[in-house]
């Protein structure tokens, strides 16, 4: 069975949803599904590449869905071979290309699809629609459009002058190449959406960054990364330029790392509850921007140890025996870690300073507003700046409410969390947890129940 195809095996669940109240300090091991980043890279490398490709552990997600859902109307096969393993065959090249199709590619509120297809689209033949969400239509998009039309292709509709959706990629079997400056101080995803594509352009790519420090740089040298494996040849030696050779991509045989990023409410429920959890399958090296989890939680007065390949974070206690969460100080560049950060930093028995994150204003919605917002609704204090939030009510000030969510999976875990320390919190829609994490309620629920110990 086509894995686009596949029905939703979440069942269905209250909404507001009674966040999970523990009876004591959580204890548990959980296995988290594989990265929703490296799952859509590798997909839009496999259906690129020279010749069929092999996925090991790969996401199965409403964003990952709509990701392979994309590519099949572009014209690549995925095959589900087994739980969790695709085949992927590449999209066809030349006088195959499209001809002259039109297609409408639904993107959801996914930014990896929205931003990395429509160089995608380009390369073959035809008219490509990208529409999305409503939430996805405020999206910026920008740079993209922008770092495509000055690589000589076509792009109409009312989004396009605007840098959002809705909008049209009228592809010519190729796109040209060569060197282009775009402003990704906003996004990251702009860079790795041009990058991704670049080998496949005739005379491949120079990019360089005009704007001021990209968010979240690990996603960047992710894509980086993840070229190389292919046999890309790409040049980042000259700090904010990108060189890519114009060559074959390679077909991958491969398996998905864990997402550490969904890692880290799980993580943060040891800290909350001055508890133990357990991550395994941890990589020793990565580029996933969640293993600043190991430097960001010690703030917060918890140990972190990693052994034999398994992430053990450890919460600190009171002479009591209550949960003891140190404040944290400034804590800057934690991009879209900032939601779970942010809810200890609520719950935290001092300040907390989150700095250097204005680019989540462009997220699945505004994630600085909304946290603020949903802060204040549980009784917090916060101010909130165009690119920080701080935090510097105590804890004990919190009470139970109804908290939104916003369409954002980040800002349900965001909730979930603070629901640990609050008693009475319940969340809006947060099944939207489904978007790279359906099984998000089922793993929290047992966890705090004490089912994965």
């Amino acid at each position: 069975m086509n894995t686009a195809e596949a029905p939703s095996t979440t069942p269905a669940l209250p909404d507001p949803w009674p966040a999970p109240e523990p009876s004591g300090p959580v204890r548990g091991t959980v296995r988290v599904p594989g990265s929703k980043s490296l799952t859509n890279r590798y997909l839009v490398l496999a259906a690129l590449a020279d010749g069929p490709s092999r996925l090991r552990g790969v996401l199965d997600s409403r964003d990952s869905r709509l990701m392979i859902r994309a590519l099949i109307s572009l014209g690549a096969e995925i095959d589900d071979l087994s739980p969790g393993i695709l085949q992927a065959t590449p999209l066809p090249t030349g006088a195959d290309a499209g001809g002259s199709r039109e297609l409408t590619i639904d993107c959801g509120l996914a930014g990896t699809v929205m931003r990395f297809l429509p160089a995608v689209a380009a390369l073959g033949s035809g008219t490509v629609h990208f529409t999305g969400d409503d939430a996805a239509l405020g999206r910026p998009m920008g740079p993209v459009i922008q770092g495509l039309r000055a690589l000589g292709v076509e792009i109409s509709g009312p989004g396009a002058d605007r840098g959002h959706l809705p909008f049209t990629v009228h592809g010519q079997g190729s796109v040209g190449g060569g060197r282009i400056e775009v402003d990704a101080s906003g996004s990251s995803q702009f860079l790795s959406a041009l990058l991704l594509a670049a080998p496949r352009f005739r005379d491949g790519l120079h990019l360089v960054h005009t704007g001021g420090s990209v968010p979240s740089p690990e996603h960047v040298g992710m894509t980086v990364a993840v070229l190389r494996r292919c046999g890309v040849d790409v040049d980042d030696s000259v700090p904010g330029e990108w060189k890519v050779a114009a060559g074959p991509i390679h077909a991958l045989d491969t398996a998905v790392e864990p997402d550490l990023s969904n890692a880290g409410p799980f993580l943060a429920a040891a800290v909350a509850t001055g508890g133990q959890v357990s991550i395994p399958d941890w990589p020793s090296s990565t580029t996933q921007i969640g293993d600043r989890w190991r430097t960001i939680l010690p703030a917060f007065g918890a140990s972190v140890e990693f052994t034999a390949g398994t992430l053990t974070v450890t919460g600190s206690l009171d002479e009591a025996g209550q949960p003891l969460i140190a404040a944290p100080g400034e804590i800057p560049d934690t991009g879209e870690l900032a939601p779970t950060v942010a809810a200890l930093c609520l719950l935290a028995d001092g300040p907390g300073r989150l700095t250097r994150i204005g680019h989540l204003r462009g997220h699945e919605t505004d994630r600085l507003s909304a946290l603020a917002t949903e802060s204040r609704r549980v009784g917090g204090a916060v101010e909130e700046g165009e690119d920080f939030l701080a935090f510097d009510r105590p804890a004990t000030s919190l009470h139970g409410t109804t908290m939104d969510t916003y369409e954002d999976h980040r800002m349900a875990t965001f909730a979930a969390v603070v629901g640990l320390a609050v008693p009475g919190v319940n969340i809006r829609n947060i099944a939207t947890t489904a978007k790279t994490m359906p099984d998000f309620p089922d793993l929290w629920t047992r966890l705090v129940g004490g089912a994965l110990a």
